[in-house]
């Protein structure tokens, strides 16, 4: 039988629109012969999900999303599945959003549930759920750190609030003064020291226990230098506990320098003890002799007179 040319061009037209069917299907991952159902779940966020992207259960691919779309006014989402039928569970699963890696891209999984319960069908919705990713679970592990770090901040500032307002300017003017005169008690004890050079023959047996002396302490150092390095960590570790110890103390008022900023009583016996050490200083720069004698020159000691800057002396 001769087919006419409208039937060969009906025939053509049929077959090429099978097979336009079958590519585009075949291009969206949507099966055509197979027999799967259509699920939906409901999300507030969706992370960048796509359609196309696998949908597995315990791993295994099982189907495709096939498309996310806007629910209503309110802004969530609906997110419609493509699943193979040969695997029942129950309609009370979940599907979970989840991060594939850790720099982006979200996958979907449906948790199974097994609870005897009715079956899941092609147009049921899955209850929801999404899993945290490795951001989320960071930050909340820093907010605890971050929380830590801004309150020894704050302790550290009101710290030296408490320092700054104990060293006010006269009380630096006085260390000043107390440093000044203990470079000159550094000068003097130079001076001492090049006296007792020049008797060098008179001090051998001294020097002889100083060298000894001087041994045992190179030996202690070379055992400090071969400790484990260990123990100093856990010696540093220490230390640093004590110190944080001390600041508590100090800013709970206990101990010297707590009562310090808290006491003026002390804060004046302070000052008064910066007072005689200062002039202790100028005496001793004034009459070195008079605090190192040598008792191989045979001279006498000199009587301790009060110098004329005492206020002792202005008041007798």
């Amino acid at each position: 039988m001769k087919l006419s040319r409208e039937a060969k061009t009906g025939i053509i037209v049929i077959v090429g629109t099978v097979l336009l069917i079958m590519g585009m299907s075949y291009l969206k991952s949507t099966p055509i012969f197979d027999r799967q159902m259509t699920l939906y779940a409901v999300y507030d966020h969706v992370g960048g999900l796509q359609s196309g992207t696998a949908v597995t259960i315990n791993g295994l691919g099982v189907g495709k999303v096939k498309d996310v779309r806007f629910k209503d006014a309110s802004g969530k989402l609906v997110v419609t599945l493509s699943v193979d039928d040969d695997f029942s569970f129950s309609k009370n699963s979940l599907a979970e959003l989840y991060d594939t890696s850790p720099i982006g891209g979200k996958g979907l999984q449906i948790v199974p549930v097994f609870d005897g319960s009715v079956p899941i069908q092609s147009g049921d919705t899955l209850i929801t759920q999404a899993k945290p990713g490795l951001t989320d679970v960071f930050l909340e592990q820093l907010s605890p750190v971050k929380l830590k770090m801004e309150g020894a901040l704050s302790s550290a500032d009101s710290l030296l609030g408490n320092v700054n307002s104990v060293l006010d300017d006269t009380t630096k003017q006085d260390l000043q003064a107390s440093i000044g005169e203990l470079k000159k008690l550094m000068i003097g004890l130079n001076q001492t020291v090049a006296v007792f050079n020049k008797n060098k023959g008179k001090l051998d047996a001294t020097f002889g226990n100083l060298a000894t002396l001087s041994g045992n302490m190179a030996k202690i150092s070379d055992s400090l230098a071969q400790a484990g390095l260990a123990e100093t960590v856990a010696s540093l570790q220490g230390t640093a506990k004590s110190f944080d110890r001390m600041l508590a103390k100090m800013n709970a008022g206990e101990g010297t320098l707590g009562k310090m900023m808290t006491d003026k009583e002390m804060y004046d016996n302070l000052n008064e003890s910066s007072r005689q050490l200062h002039l202790l200083l100028q005496d001793f720069r004034l009459n070195p002799k008079r605090y190192v004698n040598v008792s191989v020159f045979g001279k006498k000691q000199k009587e301790y007179s009060l110098p004329e800057t005492d206020p002792a002396q202005k008041t007798n």
